[in-house]
């Protein structure tokens, strides 16, 4: 009876591992015993071996390994070729590839998410070793940027902007339309995915793009300075009444801008100290702008009643021009505006009673 009772145990175990876990399956054409495979995992763009398996003598090849707790990129790697494909969790995906192409004569089923990645490859080649003209390039990369504008906080949109073509960026940070592109990214990541082990390193990237850029050339139509002229935002609350951002610079003393997302980590700590600085303010001629780029207006509604200062939602969240014509690369930037120009930018939310009292 205890043996039944132990050979019970470990079954239940072993299938609860097995069920755990994604699989990758398929047949390798002109593969022989000795080929090996190697998948690897993503780590913020350096590779780790997860696990290698030997093609049986039929092409045919299964690997598994444990889902990850968020989506991530995965490669399944044979001699110095790679297939590139995202894990969402406990996918189970089939690759049939030929030798010796094998990074591109090859077909990937089973997920969505992973076929997109296998499409953006393939169109990839189309560029490879100087092919295809620039405006043919450009083309693509405004298709891209539309899936990327649907679904920026996705692992296909980290995929994208991480993309590499003859060893340049595809979205390249000096460029003012992909830094913006990169910019949605991030920001969606860090207000929708705080937890996510990618969204520091994204973070960190777009802010250190940011300075790339800012000392290349920074463009006049975005503020990335501590002082510089406001540019003007006009958005609804949620009476549906139209507020723009000069007027309300123009009847007030001092007005903060703040970009926010209701439903991001760290938002009711930064409501609460904002609402500390308006009570303290307020009738010293302070106003508050907060716009925000909630992904939907559910959480902002709800908010917005209760808020004593303006607040306004933007509809494209963390892609709308708004957000890149203020360079915002955290939730927590917020802008102090007096006489319609902008006097700071505050990114951390510690700093920002002491600064507006200098304004009043």
């Amino acid at each position: 009876m205890k043996k039944i009772l132990l050979m019970t145990a470990l079954l239940v175990t072993l299938v609860a591992c097995n069920s755990n876990q994604f699989h990758v399956e398929g047949t390798i054409e002109g593969a022989t015993d000795t080929t090996t495979l190697v998948l690897e995992q993503s780590t913020n763009g350096e590779w780790v071996i997860v696990d290698s398996v030997e093609v049986e003598k039929d092409g045919k090849f299964s690997v598994s390994a444990p889902a990850p707790e968020v989506p991530n990129i995965y490669q399944l790697r044979c001699g110095n070729q790679a297939i590139c494909f995202p894990i969402d969790s406990l996918d189970h995906l089939t690759i049939k590839a030929k030798l010796p192409n094998f990074a591109i004569d090859y077909t990937i089923a089973g997920s969505e998410h992973a076929e997109q990645v296998m499409k953006i490859d393939k169109e990839a080649m189309q560029f490879v070793g100087g092919k295809g003209t620039a405006a043919e390039l450009q083309a693509w990369k405004d298709q891209l940027s539309r899936q990327i504008a649907a679904d920026p906080g996705g692992i296909v949109a980290y995929y994208t902007i991480n993309k590499y073509i003859d060893g340049k960026p595809l979205f390249d940070p000096l460029n003012d339309n992909d830094l913006r592109i990169i910019g949605a990214v991030a920001n969606s990541f860090n207000s929708f995915h705080p937890n996510d082990p990618r969204t520091e390193y994204l973070v960190n990237k777009f802010t250190q793009d940011l300075r790339r850029r800012r000392a290349a050339s920074a463009p006049r139509d975005t503020i990335y300075a501590d002082e510089a002229s406001l540019i003007d935002i006009k958005l609804q609350d949620y009476h549906g009444k139209d507020y723009s951002l000069a007027q309300v610079a123009a009847n007030n003393r001092v007005v903060l801008l703040n970009f926010t997302a209701y439903t991001a980590e760290g938002a009711p700590q930064l409501n609460k100290l904002l609402n500390d600085i308006y009570q303290s303010y307020h009738s010293r001629g302070l106003e508050i702008y907060q716009v925000s780029v909630d992904q939907d207006n559910v959480a902002w509604l709800q908010a917005a009643k209760n808020l004593p200062w303006i607040t306004v939602f933007d509809p494209q969240s963390v892609n709308s021009q708004n957000v890149g014509t203020y360079a915002v690369s955290s939730l927590a930037t917020t802008f102090i505006i007096r006489g319609g120009d902008i006097v700071a930018r505050i990114e951390d939310p510690t700093e920002l009673k002491a600064a507006v009292a200098k304004y009043l």
